[in-house]
């Protein structure tokens, strides 16, 4: 069982500019934090000039926050070992599923 949690950034709707390798700035939604094998990653859904993201496409960085000081902005980096990645992306699946099967059992008691 991998070690999932998100913590508790779930119901916050944010939004980051994220500067690729080729200079392109991309606006993501942030969709969760979650944190696998005790390291934290953050789950971006990039979006068009529009807002919108038609593809689905889902993208993932390794999260770190600057504990000494909490105003900073947080590091994201690229994740490029494949292992690293499939846990990661494993564990974004889970969270869907936990996401899914919470809005299910919420429209049931409405």
């Amino acid at each position: 069982m991998t070690d999932i949690d998100t913590n508790g950034y779930d119901d916050e709707e944010m939004t980051v500019e994220l500067e690729l390798d080729d200079g392109q700035i991309v606006n993501c939604a942030v969709i969760t934090i979650l944190t696998v094998d005790k390291k934290d990653y953050i789950a971006l859904l990039p979006l068009d000039e529009d807002g919108n993201n038609d593809d689905g496409e889902v993208w993932f960085y390794q999260y770190e926050e600057d504990e000494e000081n909490p105003n900073a902005e947080p590091k994201l980096t690229y994740i490029d070992d494949d292992e690293e990645y499939e846990n990661v992306a494993d564990a974004f699946d889970e969270y869907l599923d936990n996401v899914e099967f919470d809005e299910l059992v919420d429209n049931t008691n409405d």
